[in-house]
C-alpha cells in the first residue's frame, strides 16, 4: 500500500520518504512505482505523463526510519500486526516533532488504541486507503477517540491535495468498510471451501448480478490473503463474535503461500 501510496504522491508532485525494512524491499517497490507511474494515464485519463527521469525525484528510498523527521505528515502503511504498529508508532513518536500528525493506514486495528501508544493521541488518525490508491477518489476517514478537529482538517487539506474526499466515521474495530467487506469474502472463501461454487462464479454474481466493480475473491486477492486473514482475527478477538471466525480455507492457502496477486497464486493465478 506505501508503494501505490507513493505513485499517487509523484502523480499530484508530492515529495516523500519511502521506508522499508530492506533493501531489497525497496528495490521492489522501486520497480513497481516506475510501472504504475508509466501506465497510470493509460488506466486514468486525467492522470499526467510523468517522464522516466522525472519519476522518482521526489521519492527518497531508506530503510532508516529516522529520516522521516522532516516530514511535514506521516502515514505508515505495515501489515495488520498491532505489536509491529506499537512498536514504529513508539519510534516515530521519539523520531518527529511533537506538532506533527500520524495518519495510520489499517483496516481494522482500534485507532484510539494507536493513539495510546504515543505521547500525540489528538494527533492520530485512521487513513484507510485502498488499491489502487490513484484511482480512489474517497477515503475512510477514522477519528480516533481522543483526534482533535485539527487534526481532522490537517487530513482532509493532504487528501485534497490528492483529489481525494475524506469520508470521516468513528473507531471501531474494522470500521465501516472493513467491518462489512471482510465479512463478505470471508463467506465468500466459506462457499468455496464448502464446494458451493468456484471463485469465478461467486465474483460473476456479485460483478454481475449486484453490479460490483470486482467480486469478494478478487478483493481478497488483491488485498493479500494473509492480510485478509490478520483483519478477520483482529476483528474476531475485538468483538468476541463468531460471525468473524476466519474460513479455514484461508488459513490453509495463507499457510501454503498462496496469498493472492503479490505471490502470484490466490483464488486465481497472476502473471508475476
Amino acid at each position: 500500500m506505501g508503494t501505490g501510496l507513493a505513485v499517487d504522491l509523484i502523480l499530484h508532485g508530492i515529495g516523500a520518504v519511502l521506508v522499508d525494512q530492506s533493501v531489497d524491499a525497496l528495490e521492489k517497490a522501486r520497480s513497481e512505482i516506475i510501472s504504475s507511474v508509466r501506465f497510470a494515464p493509460l488506466i486514468k485519463r486525467t492522470a499526467p505523463r510523468v517522464a522516466d527521469e522525472d519519476i522518482l525525484t521526489k521519492i527518497r528510498f531508506t530503510t532508516s526510519l529516522s529520516e522521516v523527521h522532516n516530514c511535514d505528515f506521516i502515514i505508515e502503511n505495515v501489515t495488520e500486526d498491532i505489536k509491529l504498529k506499537e512498536e514504529i508508532y513508539r519510534n516515530l513518536d521519539r523520531i518527529c516533532p511533537p506538532d506533527i500528525c500520524f495518519g495510520v493506514n489499517t483496516s481494522c486495528i482500534s485507532i484510539t488504541h494507536i493513539g495510546g501508544v504515543t505521547a500525540r493521541a489528538s494527533q492520530i488518525i485512521g487513513i484507510h486507503l485502498m488499491n489502487p490508491v490513484f484511482l480512489k477518489s474517497s477515503v475512510e476517514v477514522i477519528r480516533g477517540y481522543h483526534t482533535s478537529e485539527h487534526t481532522i482538517q490537517l487530513t482532509r487539506d493532504f487528501l485534497s491535495q490528492l483529489g481525494k474526499d475524506a469520508i470521516v466515521v468513528n473507531d471501531y474495530p474494522g470500521f465501516v468498510s472493513n467491518r462489512i467487506s471482510h465479512l463478505f469474502m470471508n463467506e465468500a472463501a466459506f462457499v468455496v471451501q464448502d464446494q458451493v461454487a468456484q471463485p469465478k462464479e461467486v465474483d460473476d454474481i456479485f460483478k454481475k448480478c449486484y453490479g460490483h466493480t470486482m467480486g469478494p475473491l478478487e478483493t481478497a486477492d488483491l488485498i493479500g490473503l494473509d492480510t485478509v486473514v490478520h483483519s478477520l482475527d483482529v476483528l474476531y478477538q475485538s468483538y468476541q463474535d463468531s460471525k468473524f471466525r476466519c474460513c479455514p480455507l484461508l488459513r490453509k492457502m495463507v499457510a501454503a503461500g498462496l496469498w493472492g496477486k503479490k505471490s502470484g497464486q490466490g483464488f486465481y493465478t497472476y502473471n508475476r
